[in-house]
């Protein structure tokens, strides 16, 4: 065998090196991977809102009680099943898995695990409002949430000493860090949090208090939540992408702002006024990017079947900044009528959505009223 070169040799061992770096963390698990001390079992969550999945199975909640986001590696890895067909009664199928009241039962948030296909919902129930999640399979087979024996991490949400958190609306991964939102009890009470990866349970994040001008208003208000949002990632720049009750949907930088600091929104688009978005997100289609918005009409619903209904949003409205295009003079949808303007259109298939969230770029699933029961769907996106 001959003796390679120094240079040679040097670039034959880095390359092994590489490799086995590589395989290394190939054969790590999630958690190992974007979460930092783990605890490995005894999970037993004090409370259950908001849910999101992130990558490899990853599932994050909401624990308001405690004012945290818990994050969990449930294993829960695919392949990809699709509900098999329409569920029926969902609320009486969680009532009978968790042997409770139907009457009981009131479903928080819904999560559709893009590597599996299953759907995770956030109950209460019983007279003690006691919290639960429950998973349904392709097949519409119903189980607890089993966390006792799961890697988790419980990230307190950061807030100023005289502060208290008293409601978390939604949370995300967003590529290198978590994004979270939600009130505090301060006068910016509409508050976004960032907490970044790997996820640790006495980690710091940072918070950053937001205000937004209501195009319904006519004003700048600092305490609204975004009820629901998106993480953006253009230009090399993240931005958080929310929709606010009457009902803008606002773009805000998260890079650059300190902790403690405040920030004034872009509004970029307004729905109407009358309504509260319920969830958020995007997908792209034929080479065009859109934003679904599905929210509940808490005035009199003048186009439509159903006071829930849903929306979609060429995502070119949300990349404007022009001040021309923006603020006060954001777009509007008329509330009047079905449709317009260009680039905003109403989706007849989210007439009667209570929650909505995407399983790939060509499907969602729905979970829609019908008549006093909730029913379970997979559905198209157009």
């Amino acid at each position: 065998m001959k003796t390679l070169r120094p240079i040679a040799a040097a670039i034959v061992i880095l390359t092994m090196a590489f490799v086995a770096h590589s395989a290394t963390a190939a054969g790590k698990s999630a958690s190992e991977r974007f979460f930092k001390d783990a605890q490995k079992s005894g999970l037993v969550l004090s409370s259950a809102s908001s849910l999101a999945f992130g990558p490899e199975g990853l599932l994050l909640v909401a624990e308001p009680r405690t004012a945290a986001i818990v994050a969990i590696d449930t294993g829960d890895t695919g392949p990809v099943k699709r509900l098999a067909k329409r569920l029926e009664n969902v609320s009486a199928l969680i009532a009978a898995t968790l042997s409770a009241p139907v009457a009981s039962v009131q479903i928080v948030d819904m999560a559709v695990n893009p590597a599996s296909g299953k759907v995770y919902f956030s109950i209460t129930h019983g007279a003690d409002k006691r919290s639960a999640i429950i998973v349904i399979d392709a097949d519409g087979k119903a189980a607890a949430f089993d966390t006792a024996k799961l890697a988790h991490v419980r990230v307190p949400l950061p807030a100023k000493e005289s502060g208290s958190i008293r409601n978390i609306s939604d949370l995300a991964f967003a590529g290198d860090r978590v994004l979270v939102t939600g009130q505090s009890n301060e006068e910016f009470s509409s508050k976004i949090f960032t907490l970044p990866l790997p996820l640790g349970h006495q980690q710091s994040g940072k918070v950053i208090g937001a205000e937004t001008f209501h195009v319904a208003h006519g004003k700048w208000e600092t305490k609204a939540p975004i009820t629901s949002f998106f993480p953006l990632e253009e230009g090399g720049k993240h931005y958080v992408v929310g929709a606010f009750a009457c009902t803008p949907i606002a773009k805000f930088p998260v890079d650059e702002i300190a902790t403690g600091q405040n920030v004034r929104g872009t509004s970029v688009v307004e729905l109407g006024g009358g309504n509260r978005p319920l969830d958020l997100f995007t997908y792209q289609r034929d080479g065009k990017r859109w934003v679904v918005v599905n929210t509940l009409r808490f005035q009199k619903n003048l186009f439509g079947p159903s006071k829930y209904w849903g929306v979609r949003v060429s995502l070119d409205y949300v990349l404007r900044s022009d001040a021309a295009q923006v603020n006060e003079k954001a777009a509007r949808r008329n509330t009047a009528t079905k449709s317009g303007p260009e680039g905003i259109e109403i989706l007849d298939v989210l007439f009667g959505a209570v929650q909505v969230d995407k399983l790939s770029d060509s499907e969602m699933v729905v979970l829609r009223e019908n008549g006093d029961r909730l029913d379970l769907e997979l559905a198209a996106l157009p």
